[in-house]
């Protein structure tokens, strides 16, 4: 986790909208929004450096898998970013905020081997899956399963993705 980061937007301005979701759980969900966002930003362009930069024998799978990676979290930034609009506020996803606000570690630069890249992509997506089935149980507890099941469909995915990373790793000793 980035020691560094701090909360995103402490107190989002919000627009007038006709969603019943209280108006004090929307500012709270708002800004779990966008802390999620900040963060799927921010791992997309890991996967994204990782995909220019893997070395060695799998190389091809490897830059192929986090392509694909990188663009299934464009659909999850844009789901995280829209449904903070959805619920009156505005989404908070640019490269700088997320640089500033993501809990990701920072990705290890000098990763070259297809070994490398996996052990960062892994962390990065176990630390992001973390941070969303968090999410999941706040949302709840602001009573709006409508964000609560976005977060859940993204750790579903995410699941997935560090499986298919991780599996490159993975071996009976």
């Amino acid at each position: 986790m980035n020691k560094n980061a701090t909360n995103v937007t402490e107190e989002p301005n919000t627009y007038e909208t006709l969603n019943d979701v209280p108006k004090p759980a929307r500012i709270e969900l708002i800004k779990l929004l966008n802390q999620r966002l900040a963060d799927a930003v921010d791992l997309q362009m890991q996967l994204k450096q990782a995909h220019w930069n893997v070395k060695g024998p799998n190389f091809i799978a490897l830059h192929k898998l986090f392509d694909e990676i990188h663009e299934g979290l464009s659909d999850y930034v844009d789901l995280l970013a829209e449904r903070a609009v959805q619920l009156g506020g505005t989404a908070e996803g640019t490269v700088r905020v997320a640089a500033a606000h993501s809990r990701l570690e920072e990705y290890p630069l000098t990763a070259a081997e297809g070994t490398a890249h996996v052990e960062a992509v892994s962390k990065g997506l176990a630390t992001f899956g973390h941070e969303v089935r968090l999410a999941i149980d706040e949302a709840t507890e602001l009573d709006d399963a409508g964000t609560a099941d976005l977060f859940t469909e993204v750790s579903r995915g995410i699941d997935k993705w560090l499986w298919f990373v991780e599996a490159h790793s993975q071996a009976r000793k």
